[in-house]
């Protein structure tokens, strides 16, 4: 049996034992499911078998086994998986390994059905190698864009706080007998400087996931609720004008980490007051099970369908307001804390119900007994 034929006579063997593997390099946070490993797997496979049936002369063979090919049927197959799995997080080393896993999966099992067609096995690695070449490509033309924007998009946010730093200073530079205006100088000082700081807290955490990573959690007995009002009066001391509502029930107690989940909430809030228009930011907090449901609810302009699927990739903004926090990451930042403690966040926008961002929290750490953690926490 030809190995093309081979591949369309086990095809989804070799996408399930694919599959499986693929699960193993998907960084912590990314949002990927089964289904989408498989579907990618499955075009890949598919244009691979096309590229090994379509007809090759020697001279083609040759330039091809070259990497000088004029067909360069992988061309679009290996952007599109490369596209994909930067959306998702993947790094350079994921894909070469998803490559690798992909061409060992379809030879073993080839060489274990006691089949040996070298040309096909040849023409195989070929299209595979085309492939991964464009794939290899495309990632880093697009990380090369994407760290080009990171560094104007953090240049342009760094200015702001900069420069209220560097215009207050000489403001106290200048002697005079007001204690008050003193005051108001050094705390816009002070505010501009811890806004700076989050912006390097954020970069570290971005750098981290980006690197395959998690968020470091801290565990320890947790309040949602007080979380929640925290984050209310600290938003509302920032946006007075702001109108925000909190509707809490059910036991709120879990082992989190505190100082995560108060970004997660100060991360959200500050993102309804954003886009909310000037409608009531609600906070809905309720116990389900071993788990906590927050839901931020604003009533503002929906979401454009077009920012949807990205929204909570790093960089992405949907306006131009100063949300108060940094460079594009908030939600991005949501996402990770909340998928370090085995969580899942989502969100719904329409112009009639408005704009949700929902995230569930296990109550307990899913590598400790929940039994321990109840008489722990309850104790």
């Amino acid at each position: 049996m030809s190995l093309s034929a081979f591949i369309r006579a086990h095809h989804e063997l070799i996408i399930m034992e694919f599959a499986v593997f693929a699960k193993t390099l998907m960084p912590t946070g990314a949002d990927m499911s089964e289904v989408e490993l498989r579907d990618h797997a499955e075009e890949m496979l598919t244009a691979v078998v096309l590229d090994m049936e379509t007809a090759q002369t020697a001279e083609e063979q040759s330039r091809k086994s070259k990497g000088h090919g004029s067909a360069r049927a992988m061309e679009v197959s290996g952007r599109l998986h490369a596209d994909h799995r930067i959306e998702h997080g993947f790094t350079f080393r994921s894909v070469l390994a998803e490559f690798r896993a992909l061409r060992a999966t379809v030879l073993r099992l080839y060489e274990e059905s006691g089949a040996s067609d070298l040309t096909e096995v040849r023409r195989f690695n070929e299209a595979v190698d085309e492939a991964l070449i464009e794939s290899m490509d495309r990632f880093a033309v697009q990380t090369g864009v994407l760290r080009d924007q990171f560094v104007g998009v953090l240049s342009h946010d760094l200015r702001t706080p900069l420069g209220v730093v560097t215009t207050s200073a000489a403001l106290l530079a200048f002697p005079e007998d007001n204690p008050q205006r003193r005051r108001l100088v050094v705390t816009r000082i002070l505010n501009s400087a811890h806004r700076m700081e989050r912006m390097i807290a954020d970069l570290l955490d971005l750098t981290r996931v980006r690197l395959g990573g998690t968020i470091p959690l801290t565990r320890r007995r947790a309040d949602l609720q007080k979380l929640c009002e925290e984050a209310i009066l600290e938003s509302g001391a920032a946006h007075p004008e702001a109108v925000l509502q909190l509707n809490a029930s059910g036991d709120l107690v879990g082992n989190w980490d505190a100082d995560r989940l108060a970004q997660v909430v100060s991360n959200l809030v500050g993102n309804a007051i954003q886009h909310g228009d000037g409608t009531p930011v609600t906070l809905t907090a309720v116990q389900e099970g071993d788990a906590v449901i927050l839901a931020v609810h604003n009533a503002g302009a929906p979401i454009p369908p077009d920012v949807m699927p990205s929204i909570f990739d790093p960089l992405t903004r949907g306006g131009d307001d100063d949300a108060g926090h940094s460079i594009g990451l908030g939600l991005f930042i949501v996402r990770a804390i909340v998928s370090a403690h085995g969580g899942e966040v989502g969100v719904r926008s329409s112009s009639n119900a408005g704009t949700t961002f929902t995230t569930r929290l296990p109550k307990f750490d899913s590598s400790v007994s929940a039994a321990t953690l109840r008489e722990a926490l309850n104790g």
